[in-house]
């Protein structure tokens, strides 16, 4: 089991797209320099979220390496169970990649 965590981020700001809309500047300064994300609805639906460019890649590296784990340990118990049918661990990656991509 993974637990998930955000970095040093703050609890988020709630705003309707007309309200970033008018000070889009602010909202991306709060998210560099407080580490705050806002989050962004549309017709009371949550839509979007402005985080820190840093915090998005340390999220994405963080995915990457769950991710890879994952299939690592796949492909152990697929190795130790000496299944028939089973794929390697570049064959899951792909159609991993061809689902999401």
């Amino acid at each position: 089991m993974y637990i998930f965590y955000i970095h040093d981020m703050s609890e988020p700001v709630i705003e309707s797209m007309a309200e970033v809309r008018s000070h889009l500047a602010d909202v991306i300064g709060r998210a560099r320099r407080d580490a705050t994300p806002t989050i962004i609805t549309r017709r009371g639906r949550q839509e979007a979220v402005v985080i820190d460019i840093q915090e998005y890649q340390r999220l994405r590296d963080l995915a990457e390496q769950v991710e890879e784990a994952w299939l690592n340990r796949l492909a152990d118990e697929a190795e130790s169970e000496d299944t028939e049918g089973s794929v390697s661990l570049e064959e899951m990656a792909a159609l991993l990649r061809d689902q999401h991509g």
